[in-house]
């Protein structure tokens, strides 16, 4: 059986294809394309052709927003479909996109590709009611599904199921599972977790809150919004934008939404948005350590969170007082998964790739193969 997987973020998309035999998965081909530059059937079309996959018999696609209603992944037919639609509003820079290559698959592949939604929010599904509970009227809660939902599911099951792999081959006494992985990219959130299970985590009702991001705010005072909607009179749809577009380190900087560039920057304002940046990680760790009452590990992943070692040690440096201490030469020479904490660092500190085509893939091929069974 191969296996597409489609992974549609805020800024790219990631192409893979595995050929899965006896639950056991090869990958074939891989492929990322910047959002500005794609065009998903023609992107398609040219993956599909040049690697000559004519026997797809799956897609698995990354979704974002699932609501209330998708709590596991399930296959694309019209009713979920509209239900991705509908969810748009609360991820308007995930969930249409994740809509056009759905879209896309079904009009470049043959009719009888199956295709499967993969959700970020449900891995946050089992959320602890004390984590995801708004403090405003319950009425309302219940009503409209106002609870934090949790997004970048896949990312931080993928990093904890790397990091947990790799000490179930330690012969060492087994530890603690009381696991931070931090998820730093164009979206970024941390997720405090035990065994496995999320404890909390900091993106909520939408993508918009927890960490500064390269465009989103992150954590912004309700107030505010409704100061700069009197003031600017800006419309829902301006204040969406503004939020989601022009914020975060773009906002802060005013020159770039992309890190590398900032920190390269002697402009003050480039300092301020890399140093806003790191001290909202920084202080989501220290109350992520306090709802674990400690840790085992902390794994940064993602594309800031995997190849930026000076935003990593501005993140890290002076937190020996909680047992973490990062090692200067290994954190400037990680490649791959490494370990970057000293051997007297209370905490492991790891950097680990982020592998979300394959939890893609097996989520795909569980879905299939459910419903064959049910057939």
């Amino acid at each position: 059986m191969t296996i597409l997987t489609i992974n549609t973020g805020s800024s790219s998309v990631r192409l893979a294809a595995f050929a899965s035999e006896a639950g056991t998965p090869n990958e074939l081909a891989n492929v990322r394309h910047d959002l500005s530059d794609v065009e998903p059937r023609i992107i398609l079309k040219e993956f599909v052709k040049t690697h000559g996959f004519m026997d797809i018999s799956v897609v698995a696609h990354r979704v974002v927003h699932g609501g209330m209603k998708f709590t596991a992944s399930c296959l694309v037919d019209k009713e979920v479909e509209r239900e991705i639609e509908n969810l748009a509003a609360l991820a308007p820079l995930h969930n249409p996109v994740a809509l056009d290559w759905i879209r896309a698959a079904r009009e470049v592949l043959h009719p009888g590709v199956a295709q499967v939604a993969v959700f970020d929010t449900a891995f946050f599904t089992a959320l602890p009611e004390v984590a995801r509970a708004y403090a405003i009227p319950y009425e309302l809660s219940e009503k409209y599904g106002l609870r934090r939902y949790g997004f970048h599911g896949l990312a931080h099951q993928a990093m904890w199921r790397s990091w947990h792999e790799s000490q179930a081959s330690n012969t060492q006494e087994e530890k603690g599972e009381r696991v931070i992985t931090i998820q730093l990219g164009a979206g970024c959130s941390i997720t405090a977790s035990v065994h496995g299970l999320p404890c909390d985590t900091s993106m909520g009702f939408s993508p918009l809150e927890g960490l500064m991001m390269a465009t989103r705010s992150g954590d912004i005072d309700p107030g505010l919004i409704t100061f700069l909607q009197r003031q600017e009179s800006l419309a829902t749809e301006q204040l969406v934008q503004l939020l989601n577009e022009r914020s975060g380190l773009l906002g802060i900087s005013g020159i770039s939404a992309d890190i590398r560039r900032l920190l390269e920057s002697n402009d003050d304002r480039a300092r301020l948005a890399v140093d806003s940046y790191c001290y909202r990680v920084r202080k989501y760790l220290g109350a992520y350590l306090a709802v674990l009452g400690g840790g085992e590990a902390i794994i940064f992943g993602g594309g800031v969170g995997e190849n930026s070692p000076a935003v990593r040690e501005k993140i890290l440096t002076g937190m020996e007082w909680c047992g973490i201490e990062i090692d200067p030469e290994k954190n400037r020479c990680s490649n791959g998964m490494s370990r970057i904490s000293n051997s007297g660092s209370q905490v492991e500190v790891w950097v680990i790739p982020v592998n979300e085509a394959l939890i893609l893939m097996h989520e795909a091929a569980s879905v299939v193969a459910t419903d064959g069974n049910q057939n």
